[in-house]
């Protein structure tokens, strides 16, 4: 028997939770539905998900923080669910570790097409991956092992989520080759993402922030057109 996949839903709005309940329960999911972020928290670890819908407006602790907490022990997907549809908001969402972000009023066909996306990016592992077996890429004081899923700088394992180690990977794999915003949001996330170009951003300065710029290497700005892994002459 398949394992089903397991959806925690976080919102306190007790309509829209059903109904999005309703919508991946017919998609074969399993779905919990939890009202605040608290009790977030508290079921994260019982029902222990495969993705996570968080609204961002929940009464107690905000969905904001409700990510940043579970950002600090799990790389699990989470979608942030919100009516603020500003920039600003998108952003500070991603900078926080979400994957993706809907605005609502959201279609149901979307909303499902984008847990599928999303989980589909996820749950790939070097068991079943139909990755090639013994992709690494290595430099002085860095060493990224796409087979399974391990950064090293400077000698330390760095904590890094799939996308941002998939990012820094395919750039590295292509030294002093630049890719357009657009080029990394269709190797990195596929066709099927649902997003803009400012993602690519985010996922940038997050990774510098864990990896900083070496005398023989550093991730490098072309401006007005993307990103490129720039190698020096040693």
């Amino acid at each position: 028997m398949v394992t089903r996949q397991k959806v925690l839903i976080v919102d306190d709005d007790e309509h829209i939770s059903e109904l999005i309940s309703l919508y991946l329960t017919k998609e074969f999911y399993d779905t919990k539905i939890v009202y605040d972020g608290e009790e977030a928290l508290r079921e994260f670890n019982l029902f222990q998900p495969n993705l996570i819908l968080l609204d961002l407006m929940l009464p107690g602790i905000d969905g904001y923080q409700v990510c940043r907490e579970i950002r600090q022990r799990s790389s699990v997907p989470i979608i942030m669910l919100s009516a603020k549809g500003e920039v600003f908001d998108k952003v500070l969402g991603l900078e926080l570790g979400a994957d993706d972000y809907i605005i609502k009023p959201f279609d149901s066909k979307e909303l499902v097409a984008r847990v599928k996306a999303v989980l589909r990016r996820y749950q790939a592992s070097p068991a079943t991956s139909a990755r090639p077996a013994g992709k690494c890429v290595e430099y002085p004081d860095l060493t990224i092992n796409l087979t399974n899923y391990a950064v090293t700088y400077q000698g330390r394992t760095i904590d890094m989520p799939p996308k941002e180690l998939e990012l820094l990977y395919f750039l590295a794999a292509s030294p002093n080759q630049v890719f357009t915003r657009e080029q990394l949001l269709d190797h990195i996330w596929g066709y099927e993402y649902i997003g803009d170009t400012r993602t690519v951003d985010v996922h940038i300065k997050r990774i510098r922030e864990k990896i900083k710029d070496n005398q023989y290497w550093s991730i490098a700005t072309v401006w007005g057109i993307g990103y490129k892994f720039e190698v020096k002459a040693q």
